[in-house]
């Protein structure tokens, strides 16, 4: 196979993923399976950065929202008394305002399927060599913007030893 097909391929496959799990993540009813459902669509934007090249942002998206924030959403999740939420009514009466939304995005969606891909300008792809991304992103942290990179890290340190104080009653 050609490689522009088989990076159309990968796109679409990336694309349905993402739907896929956006639509799980908000019609599951248990919290912490619409969160599993999360990080598959977080995987799948990951997905998007590496096929971007872009293993930086990929590694960041990984790291911090699937690794950090992933983990505190199950966190409060689990703490949080979901006993009497669930009891509560789920849906209120804005379903119709919902459906016409819908159905206004349906029709845009359409027009535009209508249109066909020729009759919209696309800016033409730079004819330069590209660096690689993580490269460019070191360069200017480590070069650039040192200061405030070495600014931000005793910030974090002492944010992650503050934390641990408040944890623990004795050290």
């Amino acid at each position: 196979m050609p490689e522009s097909i088989l990076n159309g391929l990968f796109f679409y496959v990336l694309a349905v993923v993402i739907l896929g799990g956006a639509i799980m993540t908000i019609t599951r009813r248990n919290a912490v399976h619409s969160a599993i459902w999360l990080v598959v669509t977080l995987m799948g934007v990951a997905g998007l950065y590496l096929h971007l090249n872009a293993e930086f942002l990929a590694a960041v998206q990984i790291l911090v929202y699937i690794g950090g924030i992933m983990v505190l959403f199950l966190f409060v999740i689990m703490l949080v008394n979901l006993d009497e939420a669930a009891k509560q009514r789920q849906f209120n009466r804005q379903w119709s305002l919902a459906l016409i939304c819908t159905l206004v995005v349906l029709v845009e969606f359409g027009f535009f399927l209508m249109r066909g891909a020729g009759s919209f300008a696309f800016a033409e792809p730079g004819q330069g060599a590209l660096k690689p991304n993580t490269e460019l992103m070191a360069v200017a942290l480590f070069q650039d913007y040192l200061l405030p990179f070495e600014i931000a890290s005793l910030l974090l340190l002492v944010a992650i030893l503050g934390a641990v104080l408040m944890a623990k009653k004795e050290i």
